[in-house]
């Protein structure tokens, strides 16, 4: 009895030992999070060569590249909530970018920094690579950024005292900028036919690829000092992004370009150098990994699911949503497989090109696509996002139609897959979309007289009248570009 009795404790020790591959006498690993705004798999070491992304490419090299990573939101703030929650956007009033009035979080739900810092961990969080702040946040949930954190740098920890870092890194977002390093060639660009093969898009595409590469030299200094800390070995490393690229179909839409962003993650002695994978990741599972790797129990309540445990059932769906963007009025779900994406738009009368200053103010592609559409001058595929309105259900085939330009709903041979699909988006509104519709009127006047005196302001300051015309305007980046 009494042997019977130590071998079903040292089961039961071995069963809920905290990490998985962990022996106890390890010390509890370092977690770090590099985020970066507004990036797609546009680098070297997911097949671009155009672009030189040297340090990335090794952290690959060194670990895991994740293929199917999916950003729960298609702009910052509601996809930043998600992923410092573990929970969906829509499922805690979250769904709005910047809300002037931001709501409390749920009862029992909270950041994923409240569970580190109760687990013994030292939390930083900073914006870019000096580690001197400030906090990063833009969540739309009320927050004290001093109170979630300990300080900005790692170094900041007691003795022993494992962390917990974010650091926040402002490329690629825009404004673009140069890489005098490396130049990349506007004349070699192809960009994806959704854009017109022109000088302005190829040359904004260009600066797209050159700001991901000081981006590249961003997270080298922030490897460098971790190395240099001795500190690597035993520090779990993700690198991913917040959303998708910054682009005319990408940021602020549920396609691939505004929701599959990069992730990889280096785990020295626990995830095998060198491997792609394409399981299906949501951004929501971030916090849920990111524990669990800690030896910190996950709460209940988080929605997300812990993808570094390979003997969790990997995800089927990754859900995603996009509700007001700036002044911007729209809602739209999308349910993504490895093979499969449907897309619901619940204003299928208003055109996917409605107003946005920001997008005005900093897409020359935007311009130059309404442009061409007045000219006759768009093919069809690209005309038909430009076009007065649009489906109420989108379906592709992510294998054949990478770039989602042939909507299937319609189509009988695929009347299957779009009926399953959209049983799975009807259960997952009925469970998870809890947000408030309509959004309060005073938010929503609040943002349309905000970005209304931005972009007048930012016109203005570039010597223009808000009233220009498409064509003036055009002409305006045309110089701006060639400069």
């Amino acid at each position: 009895m009494k042997s019977n009795a130590i071998a079903f404790f040292i089961l039961i020790g071995i069963i809920t030992s905290p990490v998985y591959g962990q022996k106890a006498s390890e010390k509890r690993p370092n977690i770090l999070w590099i985020v970066a705004n507004d990036i797609s798999p546009d680098l070297n070491c997911y097949g671009n060569k155009l672009v030189h992304t040297p340090r990335l490419d090794q952290l690959a090299s060194e670990g895991v590249l994740y293929k199917n990573f999916i950003t729960a939101g298609a702009v910052c703030s509601p996809s930043r909530s998600s992923f410092i929650t573990g929970m969906y956007s829509v499922s805690i009033n979250c769904q709005n970018q910047f809300p002037k009035n931001k709501t409390e979080l749920p009862a029992g739900i909270a950041p994923v920094t409240d569970y580190f810092r109760k687990a013994g961990y030292y939390v930083a969080n900073t914006g870019g690579t000096k580690m001197t702040g400030p906090h990063y946040t833009g969540y739309n949930f009320v927050h004290e950024p001093k109170q979630m954190h300990d300080g900005f740098d790692w170094r900041g920890r007691a003795k022993d005292q494992p962390f917990f870092a974010q650091v926040h890194l402002t490329y690629t977002h825009r404004p673009f900028k140069r890489d005098p390093s490396h130049p990349v060639d506007p004349d070699k660009i192809v960009v994806p036919p959704y854009y017109p093969n022109h000088p302005v898009a190829r040359k904004d595409w260009a600066l797209y690829l050159e700001t991901m590469q000081l981006l590249d030299q961003q997270v080298g200094e922030i490897l460098d000092r971790l190395k240099q800390d001795g500190l690597a070995e035993n520090t779990i490393v993700f690198f991913f992004g917040d959303h998708g690229q910054p682009h005319v179909r990408g940021k602020q839409f549920l396609y691939d370009g505004g929701i599959n962003a990069p992730l990889i993650i280096r785990w020295p002695g626990h995830l095998k150098p060198g491997t792609k994978s394409d399981r299906v990741i949501n951004n929501i599972d971030l916090p849920a990994a990111s524990l669990q790797a800690a030896g910190i129990t996950v709460p209940k309540t988080m929605q997300g699911i812990d993808f570094l445990d390979k003997t969790s059932k990997p995800r089927t769906y990754a859900f995603a949503a996009r509700d007001r963007c700036d002044e911007t009025l729209d809602r739209i779900r999308a349910v993504r497989t490895k093979d499969f994406k449907y897309i619901r738009n619940f204003f299928p009368d208003r055109p996917y090109t409605q107003f946005n200053a920001y997008k005005k103010l900093e897409y020359p592609v935007l311009t130059l696509m309404q442009v061409l559409k007045s000219k006759g001058e768009l093919n069809a595929d690209q005309a038909r996002f430009m076009a007065d309105t649009r489906p109420a259900e989108e379906l592709y085939d992510l294998k054949k139609d990478p770039f989602e330009m042939h909507n299937l709903a319609g189509d009988q041979v695929y009347n299957a897959k779009l009926k399953e699909l959209r049983g799975q988006m009807d259960q997952w509104l009925a469970q998870a979309d809890k947000g408030t519709y309509p959004e309060d009127a005073e938010e929503v006047s609040y943002a349309q007289e905000l970005m209304k005196t931005k972009f007048k302001t930012d016109m203005e300051k570039r010597g223009l009248d808000p009233e220009t015309s498409n064509e003036d305007y055009l002409k305006y980046w045309e110089k701006r570009m060639a400069e």
